[in-house]
């Protein structure tokens, strides 16, 4: 079976690449900064963007029929790790508010940049969904 790709209408369309790919019962989720449906970075620090970018990559994942607690892995590019850190804790509570208690294989990784000047963060992952909640797009 040839994978699928997940491209959810609530995330602006993707030119070049999907927000997820679907092989098997195994979702690769592209990395999600904080755009909004307007295709702008949401303003307001890395509390604000976590959010968003979380929801983004959580929106993938439920349009191809996950929950949160399907997520296998998380990988968090950061422009400025010390102020994600000062933000650990309201950054955690956005989780639980949005994942439940649940926390998969995580690593934060530190960059110079990401693809919008403006973006602080992306977050990428994995999950694997049981065969019977699969959604697969209409062929």
């Amino acid at each position: 079976m040839a994978p699928d790709a997940i491209n959810p209408a609530s995330l602006p369309a993707p030119s070049g690449y999907s927000h997820g790919t679907l092989a098997g019962n195994t979702l690769y989720l592209g990395g999600q900064t904080a755009l909004d449906a307007t295709m702008q970075i949401v303003p307001g620090g890395i509390v604000e963007q976590f959010r968003q970018a979380f929801g983004n990559v959580l929106a993938t994942l439920t349009a191809a029929g996950g929950v949160p607690a399907d997520l296998v892995s998380i990988t968090i590019y950061l422009t400025d790790i010390p102020d994600y850190q000062a933000h650990g804790k309201e950054i955690g509570r956005v989780w639980r508010e949005l994942a439940g208690p649940v926390y998969p294989a995580m690593a934060g990784i530190g960059c110079t940049a990401l693809w919008q000047p403006e973006a602080m963060i992306e977050i990428l992952g994995v999950a694997v969904i049981p065969d019977e909640r699969i959604k697969r797009p209409a062929a």
